[in-house]
């Protein structure tokens, strides 16, 4: 096998992984009501698309390129969910429920900016709790969860990405990032 042979195959594995992680960001930012992002990037997606299944269809004798498509693509996933990840584009919402006094909890994620909506309820198999729910931009909420980690470990929490909402300027009230370091994950 000649170095020449091994030109395609390495052609077809990065061009699937780089398609399939568009295509990954992609479904991630329709889920989310991102529609003109996701537009963009579907346009780039299918040009290499066609590049990396072309490949493969001119050559279908050559087993590595076949391995390289397939390959490509289960890399590719993986890759594609780490940088949409990084990427943090719009808002979750963070949920957590707090038995006993939420007040220090309240105060300590108000003055860091949080905007805090407190619920009392009741479950069939635990004591009173205190929900509190906040609005948090991407770019902001893996502090938040650390803080969660590591300073009240027993508390429980979920987030919910947003898919519409109105400006949630007006809920977060520490520093905003411009758009282009919310894009590209500072």
């Amino acid at each position: 096998m000649t170095d020449f042979s091994l030109i395609v195959p390495l052609i077809i594995l990065v061009a699937r992984i780089v398609e399939t992680s568009l295509e990954t960001i992609r479904t991630i930012y329709i889920n989310r009501g991102h529609t003109n992002l996701a537009a963009g990037i579907g346009v780039v997606k299918v040009a290499i698309w066609l590049l990396s299944t072309g490949l493969v269809f001119s050559n279908l004798q050559d087993i590595l390129g076949l391995v390289a498509y397939v390959a490509g693509y289960a890399i590719g996933t993986v890759i594609g969910m780490r940088i949409e990840d990084w990427i943090s584009i719009g808002s979750v919402i963070v949920r957590v429920f707090c038995p006993g006094d939420p007040a220090p909890l309240v105060r300590r994620f108000g003055e860091m900016g949080f905007g805090i909506t407190r619920l009392d309820g009741t479950g069939y198999l635990s004591s009173p709790v205190a929900v509190l729910f906040m609005v948090v931009p991407r770019a902001n909420h893996k502090d938040l969860l650390s803080i969660l980690d590591t300073d009240y470990p027993r508390l429980i929490y979920t987030v919910e990405d947003i898919r519409k909402g109105s400006d949630v300027k007006r809920i977060f009230h520490g520093e905003r990032k411009s758009w282009w370091e919310r894009f590209l994950g500072f």
